[in-house]
């Protein structure tokens, strides 16, 4: 048994669990200077958030040694029953919960709450490290990619259920794992290429939005072909075609669109370009025009999604835009967070000094919005310091999933990354204004028992798979 232990503690990252400790500690410092009363001036006030952090801090640490004593085949063997009994939690929490700022996705226990979505991220990525290190897995495969989403999909689909869209989210992270794994780079385009015309389906006249589509496939044209002449012969027919459609418009009275013009025409383009783009078997080009025609498919179904989405959801996404300004609604959160990270200057007002964080002109300051009290106290230097430390703990996650000989420790640690990264971008990007407020904690920095045992069990299942790097078992 010595023996065993010696070995795991020698073939442990220290590197990796000493920036955990690090982040877990400075984060605390940060909800004691949130909160901070000097009513409750002692950081070990149990009463106070900054108390019973340490308490979830002091569980977390006897979580992660529990962790690393299970041998590390445990994790593999019986990752599908994990994820099975989560997806359970998950189905019980929408009829047995408690609804807690509309969300009904907490089990309460007198004064303590349990999210069950913060443990589901560590069970998926288990589940789809197990599926995807099998023999002969090829994830560009019809039945591979649909095992995939249905993996990802149950549980997120189970927590916009209950309501609680931004956790539901973070498990769109998982496509990066998907990347290192095989998918096509096209396919993470495509992904990008959706998100860009939502938005702009949201700024601009669907003639607008068709216009831009069409000019960014000519670009597109042009990049693979690089033949000018091919080029103009497409925006004269493109043209004269629109020019046609409106004279017969102008002639005839008749009522159709500018909108419903251009399509006409882009649709006859495109079909005139079709054959000629196969028989040359030119796959990049008939790419291209799939991707196009995707996309201008996709656009008018932009404002029926909107519209489905919950009020204050919509909201948010309308003053990121700027399509909606409500500096005393539900802009107010943010635009309190910039003002108070930049007040912190280049060096910060000092530990305990933050005056807007003293006094609450920043609501869930010691949660979702963590992240002000470190750009008022320590200014540009702290803030850069604290992302500085984020990514080395990242890049070193990376670092260790490549250094795998087995595929499922690899896929896990991906995972892993994936979702750290995700919660740290748009956390901090909700709190400067470049992402919409959708309510997921700071990794180690917000307040709450669920979410950092949730990041320690997911972390530290990765550094026992990395303990036993050398012994390949899946």
């Amino acid at each position: 048994m010595n023996s065993r232990s010696n070995k795991l503690l020698a073939n442990l990252d220290w590197v990796a669990i000493l920036l955990y400790v690090l982040l877990v500690l400075i984060g605390w410092i940060n909800i004691y200077a949130a909160v901070y009363d000097e009513n409750h001036s002692s950081i070990l006030d149990i009463s106070q958030k900054y108390g019973k952090q340490l308490i979830w801090i002091g569980a977390a640490f006897v979580l992660a040694f529990l962790v690393l004593l299970t041998d590390s085949k445990f994790y593999s063997s019986f990752s599908l029953v994990i994820y099975g009994f989560m997806v359970a939690l998950l189905i019980a929490v929408l009829l047995f919960g408690k609804e807690v700022k509309g969300s009904r996705s907490w089990f309460g226990f007198g004064d303590f709450g349990f999210q069950p979505a913060e443990f589901a991220k560590f069970a998926t990525c288990l589940a789809l490290a197990y599926i995807m290190s099998r023999h002969n897995f090829k994830v560009m495969r019809f039945s591979s990619l649909l095992t995939i989403g249905i993996i990802i999909l149950v549980p997120a689909g189970l927590i916009i259920l209950q309501n609680d869209t931004g956790s539901a989210l973070v498990y769109s992270s998982l496509i990066f794992v998907l990347f290192r794994e095989g998918l096509y780079g096209s396919i993470l385009l495509l992904c990008f290429v959706v998100a860009v015309i939502f938005i702009i389906s949201l700024l601009y006249t669907p003639f607008t939005v068709l216009m831009i589509i069409i000019g960014g496939t000519l670009i597109a044209f042009y990049y693979y072909r690089h033949d000018l002449k091919e080029l103009f012969y497409l925006m004269v027919f493109i043209a004269g075609g629109f020019g046609v459609f409106a004279l017969v418009k102008w002639a005839f009275h008749l009522s159709i669109s500018e909108y419903y013009m251009l399509l006409i025409v882009y649709i006859i383009t495109s079909i005139a370009v079709l054959y000629p783009i196969y028989k040359r078997k030119m796959k990049h080009m008939i790419t291209l025009l799939f991707v196009s025609w995707l996309c201008v498919g996709a656009s008018p179904s932009v404002d029926y999604a909107f519209n489905h989405l919950q009020p204050h959801q919509q909201d948010r996404i309308n003053e990121l835009l700027g399509i909606k300004v409500d500096p005393r609604g539900v802009g107010y959160n943010v635009i309190q967070s910039k003002i108070t990270i930049g007040s912190g200057g280049f060096a910060g007002k000092g530990f305990l000094e933050g005056t807007l964080t003293k006094f609450n002109f920043v609501p869930e300051q010691s949660t979702d919005f963590i992240f002000c009290t470190v750009g008022e106290e320590w200014g540009f230097l702290g803030s850069s310091a604290v992302i500085l430390l984020f990514m080395a703990f990242i890049l070193r996650i990376i670092n260790m999933a490549e250094r795998q000989r087995s595929a499922f420790s690899r896929i896990y640690g991906y995972g892993v990354a994936s979702i750290l990264f995700f919660h740290l971008a748009v956390n901090i990007g909700m709190t400067i204004g470049f992402a919409p407020v959708i309510g997921i904690p700071l990794p180690f920095f917000s307040y709450g028992g669920s979410s950092l045992w949730s990041f320690t069990i997911l972390i530290f299942i990765f550094l026992r798979l990395d303990a036993n790097r050398l012994q390949v078992f899946r």
